[in-house]
C-alpha cells in the first residue's frame, strides 16, 4: 500500500500553526524560561545513553501540541508502519524502502514480493564477515604473498559519503589497514591516492549497485590500468572486490564472482552503509564494530517505530524543523558536531537529506505551494565558532542548529575535553540569551571604556540572542552510539517528507546533468560544430575545446 497523500498545508492542524505562529513569533525565549522554571525539564528526552534538550527553540507546549496533531492529521504512525512493514513507499521507482532491514536481528520477518528477506541479508553479513575477517588477520593476501596494508573504496554519493564519514567518525577504532576514498571523476583525486600506495598491498572495493557510473568505472579503470603495470591480468581476482548487482560487468572486469556483494532494489544509495557498501567501513574497524554500528541503529529504529511521539527523538526533531522551515521561513539548519571525528558528518548529512526532501512535487504530482527541504551545513566546534558562528549569532538569517556532543573524550583528555565541551555548552546559552545594551554597557563600565566610546560601540556589542538549538549530549562515540546518531537523522529526514507529502527516497534531480554531460563529452572530440546550447554553454564548451 502507498503512503497517504496529505497536503500539509489544507490540515486543520496547520491553520491553527498559522495563527498560533503570529501570535508568539516575537517572542524572546528567556521569556518562557521565566515564566516556567520546569520548562528545561518538560523539554528533554533521556533515552539510553542520549540526552536531547530541544527547550532552547521558539516554542511552547502549545506549539509542540499543534505540531503533533499534524503529525496525526498527516497520518505519520501509518507512513511509518508502511515503510518498516515492506510497502512500496518509493512509488516513483516501485521500490520497498528497507534499510532498516539491513540492522535487524536474524529473528526479523520482513517480507518482499512474498519473500522472507531476512536469511540472505544475514548471509551476505557472514559474507562481510568472513572476508574482513581473512584481510584483517592476514590471511587473505596479495598477489606477491604480502599481507594487504591499504584498501581503497571506489564510488560516488551514498556509496562513498556514508562509508567515508563512518571511517572518519570511527577512526579510533581502526586496525591496521588504511582506508581511502576514491570518488571524484577528478583524475587529480584519483592520482594523489594512487601516490601513496604499493599494489601489492592494496585492496581495492568497488561499489556500484549497476557497475555502470561513470565516475565509479573511470576511477576503477584508471586504478586497474595502474595495477596492471606491476602486476597480471589474473591477479586482478585477488586485489579487487565489487558491491554490485551487475554480475557480469563485475566479472567481465576481472573479480572473481565470490568476490561481489550484492546490493538489493530496496536499499536507497544514500541510505546503503548498512549493507554490504559498508564492507570498507567493517575492513576499516573491523567486523565486530561494524555488527556494533548496525546495533545501535536497530535500536534507534525500534525507538522510532515504538516510543510515543511526544518523548520520539527523531520525530520531535523532524517537526521543530517543520516548525522553523515552513512558519519562520527559516533556509538552512546548521549540524555542530562537537568531535573532531564528525569532521564528515553534516557532509553526510547534506545527500541524506537535500537529495531525499528538496522536492517541488508532492506524492499527488502536484506543484507543492510550501517549503519542502532545507539546507544543511556545519563544521565541527569549535572551528566552527570562528569561522561563521558571527553569523549565527548576529546576522539577519534565523539558522536553527544542532549541537552534537560527547561526555567521554575518547583519548582519555580531560583537560582539552572540558575546555570543548565549555564550549558546546557556552555556545547554545549565549544563543538563547544573547547580550543586551545593558550588559555592554556594564562590561565598558568594568573595562574603563570612556562614554563616548561606549555610545559609539555599544550596538556592535549587543547579541540580540533568542537562537534556536538542539542540544544532543551522548555519553561516548562508539559504533553504537553513531549508529543510534545517523538512524535518528534517517528517520528524522524520513518524518518531514512524509508530512511534506514528498517522496524522500527517488532522486530525479541528479539525472538532467548526467544526460547533458554525456552529450556534451562527445562533442569534446567533435570534428562537427558544437551542438544545440544556449549561448553562454556554447560559449564555454568552445573556449575548452580550445584550451584541453
Amino acid at each position: 500500500m502507498p503512503l497517504p497523500k496529505i497536503n500539509p498545508t489544507q490540515t486543520k492542524a496547520w491553520s491553527k500553526l498559522q495563527a498560533h505562529y503570529q501570535s508568539i513569533k516575537d517572542v524572546h525565549m528567556t521569556q518562557w524560561f521565566s515564566e516556567n522554571e520546569n520548562r528545561a525539564s518538560a523539554m528533554t528526552i533521556k533515552w539510553e545513553d542520549f540526552y536531547v534538550d530541544y527547550s532552547k527553540n521558539r516554542m511552547d507546549s502549545k506549539t509542540m501540541a499543534l505540531l503533533l496533531e499534524l503529525a496525526e492529521e498527516t497520518q505519520l504512525k501509518l507512513a511509518i508502519a508502511k515503510q518498516f512493514e515492506g510497502d512500496v513507499i518509493n512509488e516513483t521507482e516501485g521500490r520497498e524502502v528497507l534499510h532498516t532491514a539491513l540492522r535487524s536481528p536474524k529473528s526479523a520477518k520482513i517480507m518482499v514480493e512474498g519473500q522472507d528477506i531476512m536469511p540472505e541479508i544475514h548471509e551476505v553479513k557472514a559474507k562481510i564477515k568472513d572476508f574482513t575477517t581473512s584481510v584483517v588477520d592476514g590471511v587473505k593476501k596479495g598477489y606477491t604473498n604480502k599481507a594487504f596494508t591499504d584498501v581503497v573504496n571506489i564510488g560516488i554519493g551514498g556509496s562513498d559519503l556514508g562509508p567515508a564519514m563512518v571511517v572518519d567518525a570511527l577512526q579510533y577504532y581502526k586496525n591496521q589497514l588504511t582506508t581511502h576514498f576514491v570518488s571524484n571523476v577528478d583524475g587529480d583525486h584519483v592520482n594523489e591516492v594512487l601516490k601513496k600506495l604499493n599494489p601489492e598491498t592494496t585492496l581495492f572495493v568497488i561499489v556500484s549497485k549497476t557497475f555502470t557510473t561513470q565516475e565509479t568505472l573511470s576511477n576503477a579503470n584508471t586504478i586497474k590500468d595502474w595495477f596492471l603495470k606491476s602486476a597480471s591480468e589474473s591477479d586482478i581476482a585477488k586485489h579487487f572486490v565489487a558491491v554490485s548487482t551487475n554480475i557480469e560487468q563485475v566479472k567481465s572486469f576481472g573479480i572473481d564472482e565470490t568476490n561481489i556483494f550484492p546490493m538489493w532494489n530496496w536499499v536507497g544509495g544514500r541510505f546503503s552503509l548498512w549493507s554490504a557498501v559498508g564492507l570498507s567501513i567493517s575492513l576499516a574497524v573491523g567486523y565486530d564494530n561494524f555488527d556494533g554500528l548496525l546495533a545501535g541503529a536497530h535500536e534507534m529504529d525500534e525507538h522510532f517505530k515504538s516510543e510515543d511521539f511526544e518523548t520520539n527523538i527523531p520525530v520531535v526533531l523532524a517537526l521543530i524543523g517543520i516548525w522553523y522551515t515552513n512558519f519562520f521561513q527559516s533556509e538552512s539548519e546548521a549540524v555542530i558536531g562537537y568531535s573532531q571525528y564528525l569532521n564528515q558528518f553534516a557532509t553526510y548529512l547534506q545527500q541524506a537529506n537535500m537529495e531525499s526532501n528538496g522536492k517541488s512535487v508532492d506524492r499527488n504530482g502536484h506543484k507543492v505551494t510550501y517549503q519542502t527541504g532545507n539546507i544543511v551545513w556545519g563544521e565541527p566546534g569549535t572551528n566552527s565558532q570562528h569561522a561563521f558562528f558571527q553569523l549565527i549569532h548576529q546576522g539577519t538569517k534565523l539558522i536553527p542548529a544542532d549541537f552534537i556532543g560527547f561526555a567521554t573524550s575518547l583519548h582519555g583528555n580531560k583537560d582539552h575535553q572540558d575546555k570543548l565541551m565549555s564550549n558546546f555548552i557556552a555556545q547554545t546559552e549565549a544563543l538563547l540569551n544573547g547580550k543586551s545594551e545593558k550588559d555592554v554597557n556594564i562590561e565598558f563600565k568594568q573595562q574603563g571604556v570612556s562614554k563616548s566610546n561606549s555610545e559609539t560601540l555599544a550596538p556592535f556589542k549587543v547579541f540580540e540572542g533568542n537562537k534556536p538549538t538542539n542540544t544532543i549530549l551522548i555519553n561516548k562515540l562508539t559504533p553504537k552510539s553513531l549508529g543510534k546518531l545517523i538512524a535518528l537523522y534517517e528517520h528524522k529526514i524520513f518524518v518531514q517528507g512524509v508530512i511534506w507529502n514528498v517522496y524522500s527516497y527517488d532522486q530525479f534531480g541528479v539525472e538532467l546533468g548526467k544526460q547533458l554531460a554525456i552529450k556534451i563529452l562527445n562533442e569534446f572530440d567533435s570534428a562537427d560544430q558544437i551542438g544545440n546550447h544556449d549561448s553562454s554553454t556554447s560559449n564555454v564548451l568552445a573556449f575548452y575545446k580550445k584550451l584541453r
